[in-house]
């Protein structure tokens, strides 16, 4: 599709240039978030389904966005590119590539000295993502999944986000949000305890 397009109908406004799916349907929100969270899916199975390797999940700079495409490629065109445009959140476009690379090397400075726990690692992996924003759309649930990636890759269990009620205004929704602003000012303390009360029987808070 070309242009700033626009869905019509129920709720979905936000600028849909390419979609990949009919363009002659008229979709909703609702509907696209279908589409993908049956593409995230697969991704799921890919890397959490068992303990991903390094081979499979490197955490490189290239597979930052592999693994965005992989998670949104059959909805959409921009999936795994850098945005171009300014979002109401996250760095500047011109920023984004910069900022990835440094997140890949303090990821690799981290883990070989040790600096922080896995969880805190994780945590701090999810925050810069997210504040980054590298991408045109779907920049919360790749970071979300990063994080769990690298939780499962290092022997615990994936956090067990509940995605629906994260896209809508509700308590969950709140703390999340007000974790993630902690972490803006260097304070991952909520982000961490989040993380470790909604993993999986690893942890008890």
């Amino acid at each position: 599709m070309q242009g700033a397009t626009k869905l019509q109908g129920a709720t979905y406004v936000d600028d849909i240039s390419g979609l990949k799916l009919d363009s002659s349907t008229n979709y909703t929100l609702e509907e696209i978030y279908l589409y993908e969270a049956k593409n995230i899916t697969k991704a799921t199975i890919k890397y959490l389904s068992a303990t991903p390797s390094k081979k499979l999940a490197p955490f490189s700079y290239e597979w930052l966005f592999t693994l965005h495409r992989e998670m949104f490629g059959d909805v959409w065109e921009w999936a795994g590119k850098s945005r171009q445009v300014e979002l109401s959140i996250g760095i500047k476009a011109y920023l984004v590539n910069m900022e990835l690379k440094k997140l890949v090397d303090d990821l690799a400075f981290w883990e070989s000295h040790k600096t922080f726990d896995t969880v805190e690692i994780a945590s701090r992996v999810h925050h810069r993502a997210v504040q980054i924003h590298p991408f045109v759309n779907g920049n919360g649930r790749w970071a979300r999944m990063l994080a769990n990636i690298y939780l499962k890759q290092n022997g615990l269990s994936p956090t067990k986000w509940n995605e629906e009620q994260l896209s809508k205004e509700n308590p969950n929704r709140d703390a999340y949000i007000k974790a993630l602003k902690r972490a803006d000012g260097g304070d991952y303390t909520q982000l961490i305890e989040l993380q470790f009360h909604l993993m999986g029987d690893n942890f008890v808070l």
